[in-house]
């Protein structure tokens, strides 16, 4: 399992919820339904907005976005969960960690500023709906874009690199589901105190931040919403920010928990819970919280599958 000099494992095991290999097979009959569906619903935003045309402005373009980076999402974390479900355990290299992880932290920085640009777009548009247009133009927009996803490589490539110079000497049992840093960094052989000040500043920064600027974006919002002459109006705007503010909140919530302290005093079946609730749900709930309650969305649905219909009756 290790070199020679003993400063670096070549493999590690990924126990999964090996505590419990009697739920392990359940478990991974309801995660492959959720990553199916996942999957799925993601796709078909993805395909509505880039086809049809009338969704080409931010807020749709935005989603486009948010469902590229939970399909990435899923797909870094979600098979090799799946692997180690149904295995009870599994072996991956010490490459496959390193590409895990970084992957992991790719998408999940692009997502705490992607969702924090979404808010603000929504701000603009309901606060100062006159001046939206130029508030959010298409170069505001690019720019806002690029930075997400640009912070994000540059968060994935510096926490990845550090956290693979630790020599790993010892035990390369991971206690989790997936190659988060928490879990690899327990297995290093070397004082981590430098990093983990790294990891708690940059936690405040990338997740707490934008969380913040989001809860004030929306309270905000709802100052504007409870201005609405119409009570129907108040009560949708209402459910719409609700739901939004619920995913927004289980994301940076059960994130910030994980790695403001990457060496926390949290249970290993505890911190995977945790995992899961941005890892699984958050991807999954995204596609029915963003786009199954907007009508625009159903709408530019309904007129491709009707497009798609007359198609498949003009060559019949």
């Amino acid at each position: 399992m290790k070199r020679q000099n003993q400063s670096s494992v070549v493999e590690f095991i990924l126990l999964g919820f090996s505590n419990f290999p009697e739920l392990q097979r359940q478990l991974f009959q309801v995660f492959l339904v959720i990553y199916l569906v996942t999957l799925i619903g993601n796709a078909i935003i993805i395909v509505v907005i880039s086809l049809e045309q009338s969704l080409h402005v931010p807020v749709y373009l935005f989603l486009l976005n948010l469902s590229v980076v939970e399909v990435g999402f899923s797909a870094v974390i979600m098979p090799e969960m799946l692997v180690v479900l149904f295995n009870e355990k599994t072996m991956v290299t010490f490459a496959g960690c390193f590409s895990q992880m970084y992957f992991i932290l790719l998408f999940g920085g692009t997502e705490c500023f992607l969702l924090g640009a979404m808010a603000y777009d929504r701000f603009a548009a309901i606060c100062h709906p006159l001046s939206y247009p130029v508030i959010m133009n298409r170069r505001v927009f690019m720019k806002l874009i690029i930075f997400s996803w640009i912070s994000g490589i540059i968060v994935a490539t510096v926490q990845t690199t550090w956290v693979f110079s630790f020599p790993f000497c010892g035990n390369n049992e991971i206690n989790h589901l997936s190659c988060e840093t928490p879990a690899v960094l327990e297995l290093a052989c070397a004082d981590t105190f430098l990093f983990e000040i790294y990891a708690f500043t940059g936690t405040i920064l990338i997740v707490m931040v934008p969380f913040l600027l989001i809860l004030l974006s929306y309270v905000r919002i709802l100052f504007a919403i409870l201005k609405m002459p119409t009570t129907t109006g108040r009560q949708k705007a209402f459910s719409t920010c609700a739901s939004h503010l619920t995913s927004v909140t289980l994301f940076y919530g059960t994130a910030s928990m994980t790695y403001l302290q990457p060496k926390s005093g949290y249970s290993p079946e505890t911190k995977k819970l945790m995992s899961l609730a941005y890892s699984l749900l958050t991807p999954l709930l995204n596609p029915l919280i963003y786009s199954l309650r907007n009508s625009e969305m159903k709408r530019a649905l309904m007129k491709l599958w009707q497009r798609k219909v007359d198609l498949h009756t003009f060559f019949n």
